[in-house]
């Protein structure tokens, strides 16, 4: 019994994990074609690696495959530290002096501004933390059960 509780918990968390991902990749969707804001370079890094997370976890949780974290974690901590270092160039005041968009849209433009720090690569900071805990944890609870 107590194994089976653990599975359907795994299971929960790849759903999390993978309902997560499809919002975060509507909400990017919706800002960029709705809202009409044009997304920098750091943006689209950090599509290339959330809109891939929607399909892959989406297989893994209606198959219950386990093993695709392997696939996952990656991107996610990947996408993360783009999110991070983004967010940084539009927090600290000393990261502007790098400068990574050189065309187009500035990196450090702040097109949602939420209560003074909630901006679209914080957002995505914390689709990519919520993804990597769930595929840490579904990792963490099968070690346990080996």
């Amino acid at each position: 019994m107590m194994l089976n509780r653990q599975s359907n918990i795994q299971n929960y968390l790849l759903y999390l994990a993978w309902i997560v991902s499809v919002t975060a990749t509507l909400g990017s969707l919706y800002f960029s074609e709705v809202r009409e804001y044009i997304p920098c370079d750091l943006c689209w890094f950090q599509r290339i690696f959330m809109y891939p997370l929607s399909i892959i976890l989406g297989i893994a949780a209606y198959s219950s495959d386990k093993t695709l974290k392997k696939i996952v974690l990656p991107l996610s901590i990947i996408g993360g530290s783009i999110s991070l270092y983004h967010y940084m160039l539009q927090k600290v005041p000393g990261f502007v002096e790098i400068r990574p968009c050189t065309q187009g849209v500035p990196c450090n433009v702040d097109y949602i501004n939420w209560l003074g720090f909630i901006t679209i690569p914080f957002l995505a900071l914390i689709a990519f933390s919520i993804i990597t805990v769930c595929m840490l944890w579904v990792n963490s609870r099968e070690e346990v059960r080996s």
